[in-house]
Order: C-alpha cells, then sequence, then structure tokens
C-alpha cells in the first residue's frame, strides 16, 4: 500500500528535507533543545560520513539539504531523529520545563495515534525530501528558502544574524555546523 508520495530513493543523493515536531509544537523555542540537534549534526557530520550543505532549526521544524555518498541517508536521518528525539523527551522530563505536563501529554497523545511508538513521539515519520537536481538552479533556491525561513518569520533582519542556521557559513562567519560547500 501506498503510504507516503516522498521517499529517498536515490541514497547517495542531495535532498532538501524537512523535519517536523508533531502538532508544530514550538519545542526549539528553547537553546538547550536546539543545542541537542547541533550536536547530533555535528556527530552524523564527523562519525557517520553525513553531508550537510544546508540548515536552519525554527520553533517547530528543520529544514536542510544533505547527502550521504556512502548511500545511507534514510539510515542517518532514522539514527540522528531517534537520538535527538531521546535526549530532548529527557531533558523535557528532567528539566524544569514550564510546559513539561503539556508538551509530554501531546508528545503520548501523537504517539497513540502510531503503532511504531510505545510512549512518546516526537517527530512526525515524514521528513519530505525532494532530491535536488544540481544540474539546475534548484540547489540555489532551496538553499535561499533555508535561509530566509528566519526573516521570513521576522526573527531577524538578515539570514546570517541567526545563529542557527548554515547562512552564518554562506556570509563567511562561524556556523555551529560545519558546512560542506557545494564545489
Amino acid at each position: 500500500m501506498f503510504r507516503h508520495g516522498y521517499q529517498i530513493r536515490n541514497q547517495s543523493a542531495h535532498h532538501f528535507l524537512t523535519f517536523q515536531i508533531v502538532g508544530w509544537i514550538d519545542i526549539f523555542s528553547r537553546k538547550e533543545y536546539r543545542d541537542i540537534v547541533v550536536d547530533s549534526f555535528n556527530f552524523c557530520h564527523k562519525t557517520k560520513g553525513l553531508k550537510i550543505y544546508g540548515w536552519v532549526i525554527m520553533s517547530n521544524h528543520i529544514h536542510c539539504i544533505l547527502s550521504s555518498p556512502e548511500g545511507k541517508l534514510s539510515d542517518t536521518i532514522r539514527d540522528l531523529k531517534r537520538h535527538t528525539s531521546k535526549y530532548i523527551l529527557e531533558s523535557i522530563e528532567n528539566a524544569t520545563e514550564s510546559r513539561r505536563d503539556w508538551m509530554l501529554h501531546q508528545f503520548k497523545y501523537y504517539a497513540s495515534r502510531h503503532s511504531r511508538n510505545e510512549h512518546y513521539q516526537l517527530w512526525t515519520h515524514e521528513n519530505h525530501p525532494i532530491e535536488i537536481v544540481l544540474s539546475s538552479n534548484m540547489f540555489d533556491q532551496r538553499l535561499n528558502y533555508i535561509h530566509e525561513n528566519p526573516v521570513r518569520a521576522g526573527v531577524v533582519e538578515l539570514p546570517e544574524e541567526y545563529l542557527y542556521s548554515s547562512a552564518r557559513d554562506y556570509a563567511g562567519k562561524k556556523g555551529l555546523i560545519e558546512i560542506d560547500f557545494m564545489a
């Protein structure tokens, strides 16, 4: 049975992806949770061969352009989402999060709607991958979309002002995640 229109068919190709928090819950309004994602991206870059060309963390979703020359992009994304989910949920459970009870209730509700989850669900199961054809201007369009996200949201005036984005790297500043620039 066909479940999702978006699938990673070519595991080594460049993909534009979106990772969403269930219910569009604004979890990344807290630095602690954003930093878990940053650390996880850096770990996957260093140890799993994940290539990161662009990224942005918004309040309830992440956009990124990734590839895995070793052809295991789906596996790496699965591991990244599993790891971040575990540590973000632990942080919510153990920290003085003012929205703790409400958030855990929401994550439990979304978990109950899918047989894959036992207790909580943080991320949606979809990643909305769009394969990027490098011979077109698609890469630049998607990268600009990523970098303009905080500007469109009214968070900053200029893309490079937003700390949790690769726009800083493309503007010649040091970003939080090591970027693989397109040749």
